[in-house]
């Protein structure tokens, strides 16, 4: 398991990967090439991984994303250190805090 500020990485079986009929979302790469895995509200700095490999999410705010890392990758951010992946399948989890009344995504 690997966690990066409120992101958690945890590798799972390929056996256990979803499948094309989950309702999967193939999630682009953004302009410096990386894939997103959570966007700082705050500061606008971003989890994201370096490396060839795709990123799936399921629809809905507390939805789990996919991670496929043929080839191993690279976690980075800019206020943590980097994180190196070996190659394999991740469930990527956001972290939630409970208010009073509602749960959310933690703002970073």
């Amino acid at each position: 398991m690997y966690r990066q500020g409120d992101v958690l990485i945890v590798p799972v079986p390929e056996e256990t990967a979803p499948g094309a009929d989950r309702g999967l979302t193939k999630q682009p790469r953004d302009v410096r090439g990386r894939l997103v895995l959570a966007l700082g509200e705050v500061t606008g700095h971003a989890h994201a991984v370096l490396g060839p490999g795709d990123l799936l999410r399921e629809p809905g705010p507390f939805a789990t994303a996919w991670l496929h890392l043929p080839e191993g990758g690279r976690v980075v951010h800019e206020e943590h250190a980097a994180i190196a992946l070996p190659k394999g399948w991740y469930r990527v989890v956001r972290q939630r805090e409970y208010l009073p009344g509602a749960v959310r995504v933690v703002a970073d």
